[in-house]
């Protein structure tokens, strides 16, 4: 009997799951409600099975029969995206889907570049991009919902790969007119005791706080935010100092004053930016052949400068 339903349809069921709302459906997709309400009506007179229950204040929950079908639509929709890059490998092309995640801190200053470069080359690419702090990244890799992302090697968990790119010394950031601006380089030492403002990401907060664990004072958290502009901007209006491994291509603060970059003394570790992806993500031509980009725009010069 031939099939009454389609990809498209499974992929309106599939994102209703994720996000329990048709509207936040219609949203994401770009299509109407009307659209994705009608496919999954559909699908469930195909099924013969209800798939959510309507809940007019909470939205939609799966049902039982729900849930197991949504993880056998999202294991369908995979395959159906591998036939897209068998395609590719067969006819020496790379095309398809590519969703993309950044790690938010250097998301502004490298993403687009990569991605406008990458898209010049392999013209047949639809990329999509997400901002993400790290422990998003980790989740929506292990979802599927990204394909890879570029993002530092913090915590990283065994069920995921790491393709470095480069090394990130830690700076401390400081207004021109800070106790420390004139130094040449700074240790953790000398921080204790004056007032920090942390840039309060998931597990970049515990890497920046680690500078000083062997020291017996802490640092004097005095100002958080989850915002590297907002906090460029609390630094240069004297809140205190702060710790980035990113430095702007200048050094003055978004309302328009003026900072300094000062490299921190060793031990303070660096970080390693790079790609993230899920073991077996390379199988697929697409993911291959941005990861290869991304390396080549680096072994050539040609990738955004986060160091300065």
């Amino acid at each position: 009997m031939p099939l009454r339903f389609t990809l498209r349809q499974l992929e309106y069921f599939l994102t209703v799951g994720q996000l329990g709302s048709i509207s936040r459906a219609a949203d994401k997709l770009n299509v109407s409600s009307p659209s994705i309400s009608a496919a999954i009506t559909q699908l469930e007179q195909e099924f013969g099975l209800p798939l959510f229950v309507r809940q007019h204040a909470q939205g939609l929950s799966l049902t039982q029969a729900g849930r197991r079908m949504m993880e056998q639509v999202a294991l369908i929709l995979r395959e159906a995206d591998y036939l897209v890059d068998l395609a590719g490998d067969i006819s020496g092309t790379v095309r398809g889907p590519l969703n993309i995640g950044c790690l938010l801190t250097f998301a502004q200053v490298v993403l687009p570049s990569v991605r406008r470069s990458f898209e010049r080359e392999f013209q047949d690419v639809r990329i999509k991009q997400f901002e993400l702090n790290q422990a998003e990244i980790f989740s929506t890799l292990r979802r599927a919902d990204i394909d890879v992302a570029l993002t530092y090697d913090l915590d990283l968990p065994a069920d995921l790969v790491f393709e470095p790119l480069v090394e990130l010394p830690p700076y401390v950031v400081v207004a021109r007119d800070h106790p420390l601006a004139s130094e040449s380089m700074v240790s953790a030492d000398q921080l204790v005791g004056l007032p920090m403002v942390l840039l309060d990401l998931p597990f970049s907060s515990e890497y920046f706080l680690s500078f000083f664990a062997r020291l017996d004072a802490k640092p004097i958290v005095a100002e958080r935010t989850k915002d590297m502009a907002v906090m460029r901007s609390l630094v240069a209006n004297g809140f205190g100092y702060s710790i980035a491994n990113v430095r702007p291509l200048n050094d003055m603060s978004p309302d328009g004053k003026p900072l300094k970059y000062i490299p921190m003394r060793q031990p303070a570790r660096p970080m390693r930016m790079g790609l993230l992806m899920p073991t077996d993500a390379e199988r697929a031509n697409v993911i291959r052949a941005f990861v290869g980009h991304c390396k080549h725009q680096y072994d050539t010069g040609n990738f955004p400068s986060l160091a300065g």
